[in-house]
């Protein structure tokens, strides 16, 4: 009977920044799930190689298409396509963002738009078009890659932690929106992951600090984020909206030492 909650068959997801890091194992998660899959980045050529690694020996469709988030009409036809390619979406998992570190005193407006529109903007112009369709068919899961760094902050991260915090409270207005229509909205909040962007603005010794502040003594690696995905992302985590669930290896548990 409850083998069945993580069935995804005959279910689409749109994964963005999927071609690679947590995006591109989530998708692979949840194909194994039966999911088929649209992964979208802005290099295309990386696009159609993993692509092929998320479908490989599943019989599950994978399609991808090229968008840059940072451009809201790239984002609006970014729907389109994928509606005309696949029909529907069913999971919309909103994962591509960046981080561009700025000190209050050394924040320029450039950085600030365009941090505020990848990490926050881009997400509400995406699923504005893709929730029609999920309030139609009465079944639908939204997640936003939020963050810890929403939740405690560090120098030089406040524009990251404001967008990432912002994701939040639009996640539990919209879960209070949707929730009628049995469709969900949560944010997974990760903390330390392995991916390219930690690994190249952290110094050595920064990374053995975030390592020391988990509970697991370690930093997690993109596998850790799939199983959170999946469950927020199917009938298992149907009565879980407006939630952020912190995938940190206990990282926030902590007070002073």
């Amino acid at each position: 009977m409850y083998k069945e909650l993580f069935n995804l068959k005959g279910k689409t997801a749109l994964i963005t920044g999927g071609s690679r890091g947590i995006g591109k194992a989530c998708a692979r998660g949840l194909a194994e799930y039966g999911a088929n899959i649209v992964i979208t980045s802005r290099n295309g050529d990386k696009l159609k190689e993993v692509a092929k690694e998320i479908g490989q020996g599943l019989d599950v469709r994978v399609e991808t298409v090229i968008a840059d988030m940072n451009n809201r009409e790239a984002v609006a036809k970014l729907a389109e396509d994928v509606l005309a390619k696949m029909g529907q979406v069913d999971i919309l998992f909103n994962n591509a963002g960046n981080n561009k570190p700025q000190k209050l005193v050394d924040t320029t407006l450039e950085v600030w738009d365009e941090i505020l529109e990848l990490n926050f903007t881009s997400c509400m112009l995406l699923a504005k078009p893709l929730v029609k369709g999920m309030i139609e068919r009465k079944w639908g899961r939204i997640i936003y890659t939020s963050s810890v760094m929403a939740l405690a902050s560090n120098q030089g991260r406040g524009l990251y932690s404001a967008t990432k915090a912002a994701l939040i409270g639009m996640c539990r207005a919209h879960a209070l929106e949707l929730g009628p229509h049995n469709i969900t909205v949560n944010c997974l909040a990760p903390g330390p992951v392995a991916t390219d962007l930690p690994m190249s603005i952290l110094s050595d010794d920064q990374k053995k600090v975030f390592a020391s502040r988990t509970a697991v003594g370690r930093w997690g690696q993109v596998a850790d984020m799939v199983g959170p995905v999946c469950m927020l992302a199917s009938d298992a985590g149907a009565f879980i909206t407006g939630t952020v669930l912190q995938a940190d290896g206990g990282m926030l548990c902590r007070t002073f030492e």
